[in-house]
């Protein structure tokens, strides 16, 4: 590979590094073109960009970036496809669907500006909450005083409405 096609791989990884928040390093070693072809049908769904690199023309744009990735350098070995999503845990997901089958297996991630290290860590990835599904949830804690009250005010009405009602019909 001539070196100008090596600096224009570092710098679009160097672009995409910028582009999406999060990304995580797959071993993509025992994928065979059937399962790598549905492996980026699915990513593709799910608006994960998945790239297999050079783990050195990888190492050089993690150098290159403003962020330190000096934890996952040790992960950088073998074959190594990285998955670019801008949301944390979908990627996640989509790994624990495979991992009856062992591959492809995660290598390390970046995620909400923390270091995941490992395979080990497949599982804390996929239980983390993105951020749609937290603003949901503070709406809903959000709403639920209020619903409260509102339930409380219709039950009351009525309550006083039976009461007028009764008193209205009972002879003097």
């Amino acid at each position: 590979m001539k070196k100008e096609v090596k600096d224009t791989i570092i710098v679009e990884l160097g672009a995409m590094l910028k582009e999406y928040g999060h990304f995580y390093l797959v071993d993509a070693t025992g994928l065979n073109a059937e399962k790598t072809s549905d492996l980026r049908r699915k990513c593709f769904k799910s608006e994960v960009k998945m790239v297999i690199v050079k783990n050195t023309l990888l190492h050089k744009a993690f150098e290159a970036s403003d962020i330190d990735f000096e934890p996952l350098y040790g992960c950088l070995k073998g074959n190594t496809a990285v998955m670019f999503t801008n949301t944390a845990n979908v990627p996640a997901k989509l790994l624990k669907e495979y991992t009856k089958e062992g591959v492809p297996s995660l290598k390390g991630a970046y995620v909400e500006e923390s270091f995941f290290v490992g395979a080990d860590k497949l599982e804390e990835l996929a239980s983390l909450k993105s951020k749609n599904e937290l603003i949901a949830d503070v709406v809903a804690l959000l709403q639920s005083p209020a619903k409260n009250v509102v339930s409380a005010l219709q039950s009351g009405a009525n309550t006083i409405h039976g009461v007028l009602k009764t008193l209205g019909e009972r002879p003097e």
